[in-house]
């Protein structure tokens, strides 16, 4: 706030120094030979009429900071463009109007009995389940030791050792020379434990839920206590976990209905101006989900366009849409990459690739002319296991446990069942994806390294090309 340069950019926008605040951002790496200081950037906004300082970037103004030296080693004041109005920019609740504002009856779970979860420091009991919850500073939640119960055997069997997100890349899809660097990694460049918040019970969680606290070592060695970082609750939203009804038997209808309820771990990390809202659900069925909820706000660009026909008389590439007067929301993606150490009955575990494949009927004893089986591939290397998602060539991925049989002899699995399917589409020479080559398939399957659980390597902050999971598996 005192460097000449920056006070005369201020001033030659009209804007008052007393509402400009700063932030800072990772600078990604761009093909630099040589790099090795600890080097960001910092970009500044407009607070003046709201509390939303994404919607009043100042656009154009880049510095450089060598936090070593603790001095600007550059300053950009590349273009001048009009603040983005402050005007319906607020959204703290107080200020919406319906529906956005308070116009529904409040809604609350109620458990007489209380909740049917036990919890004893970290470990969590609940119906078939009991798991630990941890928490990492890259990481946030980091579930362990997940087993289920097997009411036939009478024990429980092993399901997943440890999971958790391993690195989430964002990258923007501005090439300008404010934007371009705009390629972050969540986990290894900020850290969604380091972005964890305190959680508001009622609204972040329902009631009965059960809150944990985070504690870490700080940058002075001390350590620092986030209360209610995690919280632990069972969900029911009316959804049916399983029903028949049976009208074939003479004189008599059965039916049978049985409410979904699970159990969710949340943790919330906001990161800038995203809000991830982290869940790991554990269902009575055996199935374990990660969800991940995206909200807060977006990062904005300021334009001098005011309207779309300005645009395209000009046909310029603004590389997002025109959101609002002299605001661009810019394209870009969230990829979560998660880490996932299955002991799938025990420690020996496959992975196998049950692939769906159309047989035609040639024979002529059928009047069908085609249906489709399984054909099972078990995976001999880490080539074999890079899966790219095809819809022309359906898949069942597995993880199972070859020394295992059921009492058919049947092998013992989990399967991996995939939501929204996303691929990158930035070249494979581009720097950010040669970071984020992680990316490149949709699975990947590696032998096991205790030293292999970062996708992006270890030290993500101008990372290069030389430890990622690409790298690792290229052993094959």
């Amino acid at each position: 706030m005192e460097y000449p340069p920056f006070i005369e950019s201020i001033r030659t926008r009209g804007l008052d120094m007393k509402s400009v605040v700063c932030s800072t951002f990772s600078v990604g790496w761009f093909g630099e030979k040589k790099q090795g200081k600890r080097v960001i950037n910092v970009l500044c906004f407009y607070t003046n009429g709201t509390v939303n300082i994404y919607a009043r970037p100042i656009e154009g103004v880049t510095v450089v900071v060598d936090l070593d030296q603790m001095k600007i080693t550059r300053y950009i004041d590349r273009i001048k463009v009009p603040m983005p109005k402050a005007q319906g920019t607020d959204y703290r609740e107080s200020t919406q109007k319906p529906p956005f504002g308070p116009t529904t009856n409040p809604i609350s779970i109620e458990q007489p009995e209380g909740p049917s979860f036990k919890v004893h420091g970290h470990m969590v009991e609940w119906a078939n389940w009991k798991f630990h919850v941890g928490f990492d500073l890259k990481a946030g939640p980091v579930i362990s030791t997940a087993d289920v119960y097997d009411p036939e055997k009478r024990r429980f069997r092993s399901v997943m050792y440890r999971a958790f997100i391993s690195e989430l890349f964002v990258p923007y899809m501005d090439p300008s020379e404010e934007w371009y660097y705009k390629t972050y990694f969540d986990n290894g460049e900020f850290g969604l434990g380091l972005s964890s918040v305190s959680l508001q019970p009622l609204n972040d969680c329902p009631r009965h839920a059960h809150y944990m606290d985070a504690i870490y070592a700080g940058a002075n060695g001390k350590p620092v206590v986030k209360e209610n970082v995690f919280c632990i609750f069972e969900r029911y939203a009316g959804d049916v976990s399983w029903r028949h009804t049976e009208t074939g038997i003479p004189d008599l209808v059965v039916t049978e209905v049985r409410p979904e309820v699970t159990l969710v771990v949340r943790m919330v990390a906001t990161v800038g101006n995203y809000d991830y809202i982290l869940d790991w659900e554990f269902k009575k069925n055996g199935a374990i989900r990660g969800n991940v909820g995206l909200s807060g706000i977006l990062e904005y660009k300021a334009t001098s366009y005011t309207h779309l026909d300005q645009i395209q008389k000009t046909n310029e590439d603004i590389y997002g849409n025109l959101l609002a007067e002299n605001t661009i929301g810019t394209f870009h993606d969230h990829f979560l990459t998660f880490y996932l150490d299955m002991d799938v009955d025990g420690i020996e575990n496959s992975f196998v690739k049950a692939m769906i494949k159309r047989k035609d009927v040639t024979n002529g004893k059928s009047p069908r002319k085609s249906y489709w089986t399984v054909e099972k591939m078990v995976a001999k290397t880490e080539d074999d296991a890079k899966i790219q998602f095809d819809l022309k060539k359906p898949a069942d991925l597995l993880v199972i446990n070859p020394n295992k049989k059921s009492k058919v002899g049947q092998d013992i699995a989990y399967r991996l069942a995939t939501g929204s399917i996303a691929k990158s589409l930035l070249s494979l020479d581009d720097y950010p994806q040669i970071r984020a080559a992680f990316t490149n398939n949709q699975v990947w399957v590696s032998r096991y390294n205790r030293t292999e659980q970062w996708a992006g390597g270890d030290y993500m902050d101008q990372s290069h090309e030389d430890d990622t999971l690409a790298v690792w598996t290229n052993k094959n």
